[in-house]
């Protein structure tokens, strides 16, 4: 028992001979990380993308457009390069952001002198903002267009009406307009181009007489419509190419690349005597009221 009692002891002091008031004791102190944690963006599946606007391949600085109101009226530019905005304008002429196109739209309405029914139809302007620089067969030149019948009244019987689309148009000079006494330059368009039912339709001049000369032919009396030609193809309501290319003594209209017209001869020959200008647009044939149309133009260009 002694012997227990005093290993007793010798362990206590042991324990306590470890331990003295100048030793030190390590206290750890947990370290706090203070950063905010990185948190990811959320996974979109499907972001949101801005809105997309297409707008027509058509430069309109060029180009005049007479529309069937006021007297009527006639926008050139610069003013028609605001088509977009022109509060005249905007009922007739205007954008389709979704297909990229130029709408003409035109009703019965005012017509211009030398004709009964009223168009939303661009002019040529070769020097622009005036009407008095145009060219000749000789010189040559060349319109193409892509395009579309969007929507076009029937007549009382049920029967599509028909719209020009597309022209060469001819003109005198002044000179040649005080030679024969006429009043104005107007002269005959040599080619017409219609969407008819569904089909493009080309109606030209020819001589009365094949052996007119000047000034004789000079007059528009001195000309008649040929029997007309209609493309073999019906485009409907689809796009649709066209193109006219003018030179010397000769004429070509090509549909869709593919399908082509040519004229040329004696009419074609003596054509050459007057000046041309180019159209474009929805020439309405009808002056039935409640008629109207719209055409889309996707791409127009001019050369020369």
């Amino acid at each position: 028992m002694f012997l227990a009692r005093n290993m007793y002891w010798f362990f206590v002091l042991a324990l306590f001979s470890c331990t003295s008031d100048t030793d030190s004791i390590d206290v750890i102190t947990p370290v706090v990380d203070d950063t905010p944690p990185v948190v990811a963006p959320p996974v979109v599946e499907n972001p949101p993308t801005a809105p997309t606007y297409n707008l027509p391949n058509i430069d309109l600085t060029n180009w005049k457009v007479t529309l069937p109101i006021g007297n009527p009226t006639s926008v050139r530019p610069p003013e028609i390069l605001n088509y977009a905005t022109n509060e005249v304008l905007r009922p007739y002429m205007y954008n389709d952001s979704i297909e990229g196109a130029l709408v003409f739209y035109t009703k019965p309405g005012i017509s211009t002198a030398n004709s009964s029914y009223s168009r939303t139809e661009l002019r040529e302007q070769i020097v622009s903002g005036s009407d008095s620089h145009n060219w000749t067969f000789n010189q040559g030149g060349s319109i193409k267009g892509r395009l579309r019948m969007d929507e076009i009244s029937k007549d009382s019987s049920g029967k599509f009406h028909r719209t020009i689309v597309m022209q060469i148009h001819g003109r005198l000079t002044n000179a040649q307009r005080d030679l024969i006494g006429q009043g104005d330059n107007n002269a005959p368009p040599i080619m017409k181009i219609y969407w008819t039912n569904g089909y493009v339709r080309l109606k030209s001049k020819v001589l009365k007489d094949s052996n007119a000369t000047e000034p004789e032919i000079l007059h528009t009396s001195a000309w008649g419509d040929d029997d007309g030609y209609t493309f073999p193809v019906e485009v409907g309501y689809e796009p649709f190419t066209l193109e006219i290319i003018a030179s010397q003594g000769k004429m070509e209209v090509v549909l869709n690349e593919t399908y082509r017209r040519t004229y040329q001869g004696n009419d074609m020959t003596k054509w050459g005597v007057f000046e041309n200008y180019f159209k474009a647009g929805n020439y309405l044939s009808t002056t039935d009221s409640d008629a109207f149309s719209r055409v889309k133009y996707y791409t127009l260009e001019v050369m020369h």
